[in-house]
């Protein structure tokens, strides 16, 4: 293989790595068909490969690849004899490629509403509402199979079964789905918005820049699109936590607490960005904008001590009354313990009332929790045991060593 094929296939494989999602959001968008634009696209980044082995490898591959995708659709429609019905605006486009093969319209093509839409298209009343946040979160986001099995906690072989029966069953329909209407994307919304939260904490949890940097993408196109207060309390959570992750990790590698953090290392104008929005949001009182809220309130305090507790478990009343999830639930503990309106007594016995927490997916979590609780109350050696139990049921290698490291700290 010559240098330059070598240098052929390594832009092919960013492309891959970087742009399939856009690219098959880009051909899913005018076929209207995700099974077939996923095969489309698969084709055509095999024949970039040939071409790249042959020292011809495109410029441009993400738009290369995008034409000859929707060249290959077009082609299967016509074998099928439905491409006058079922992809005009398709044939329109590749007349214009054909034309003029090298005249790719690139601003058109990725500007990332394409990802947004196809969001959109997979959140069809007719699939389960958990099954058009998988298929977003898997073939629209780019997220591996296994990280959407440990955020569902299924297996990842029921979880490939699920995404495989979801897109047969988008294809089987013909489901075809546009910006254009404002009822259905009124209704289609909060599933768009559940797959942009889920693919930045998917990023968040594991530390992943380029999960996170497209949840941010594709929450401001939402907020863009829709301009309602919970779009624009999604986009104020993502970019207050996001201005956090300079220091969510430690020099080794471990995850740090809200309480270790240097805060002058924080983004001040993601902070400023994120607290405008979120002032907006609060008007609207929706699950994202009080997180929002909660948020704001950690990353404008100068320190931990001087945070205002008080209001953040007010914040997660609101927040525990509107979507009693476990990790809601959990931060109004947390907070409870902090508040002098409640103190670590008032919020063990909330723990102890909660006993889903220690066995659920935050089961590490509400055992630290506990921990710092019982430390505050000065009983060091039941914090200790604890801290162990959190370790047992951590579920990753850094989180176990950041909780050994506070295990170690408390004696």
């Amino acid at each position: 293989m010559t240098a330059d094929a070598d240098v052929g296939r390594a832009a092919l494989e960013r492309a891959w790595r970087d742009e399939s999602p856009r690219i098959l959001g880009a051909v899913a968008r005018t076929t209207g068909d995700l099974l077939l634009a996923e095969d489309a696209v698969q084709e055509a980044f095999a024949r970039a490969v040939v071409e790249a082995d042959r020292g011809r490898a495109p410029a441009n591959p993400a738009a290369w690849v995008t034409t000859v995708a929707r060249r290959v659709a077009l082609d299967t429609l016509r074998r099928e004899q439905t491409a006058a019905r079922a992809a005009p605006a398709l044939a329109a486009e590749v007349a214009r490629a054909a034309a003029a093969p090298d005249a790719i319209e690139e601003n058109s093509v990725f500007t990332g509403d394409e990802r947004l839409e196809l969001i959109l298209v997979v959140a069809h009343p007719e699939l389960a509402p958990e099954a058009r946040v998988e298929l977003a979160l898997r073939f629209v986001c780019g997220v591996p199979t296994a990280r959407i099995a440990d955020v569902f906690l299924v297996p990842e072989p029921t979880m490939a079964a699920r995404l495989t029966r979801a897109k047969k069953r988008i294809h089987d329909a013909r489901l075809r789905f546009a910006l254009d209407d404002p009822a259905a994307v009124a209704a289609r919304m909060p599933d768009a918005l559940t797959t942009i939260y889920l693919l930045y904490t998917v990023g968040h949890q594991t530390v992943d820049a380029t999960l996170r940097r497209d949840a941010i993408e594709l929450a401001r196109d939402a907020h863009r699109v829709f301009g309602d207060a919970e779009s624009a309390g999604l986009l104020a959570l993502l970019l207050l936590t996001e201005a956090r992750q300079s220091t969510r990790l430690t020099d080794d590698d471990e995850f740090a607490t809200l309480r270790e953090a240097d805060r002058r290392r924080w983004d001040a104008a993601l902070i400023a960005e994120g607290e405008a929005l979120a002032t907006t949001a609060l008007q609207g009182g929706g699950r994202y904008a009080l997180q929002a809220g909660i948020a704001g309130l950690h990353a404008i305090a100068p320190t931990w001590k001087a945070t205002d507790w008080p209001a953040i478990a007010r914040l997660y009343d609101g927040l525990v009354r509107q979507w009693p999830s476990p990790a809601a639930r959990l931060g109004r503990i947390v907070a409870l313990g902090h508040s002098p309106d409640a103190g670590p007594e008032v919020a063990l016995a909330a723990l102890d009332a909660d006993p889903a927490l220690a066995t659920g997916l935050l089961a590490a979590e509400a055992h630290a929790a506990r921990a710092d609780l019982l430390r505050l109350t000065g009983r060091e050696q039941e914090a200790a045991d604890a801290y162990r139990a959190a370790i047992r049921s951590a579920r990753d290698d850094r989180t176990a060593r950041s909780l050994e490291r506070l295990l170690a700290e408390a004696g």
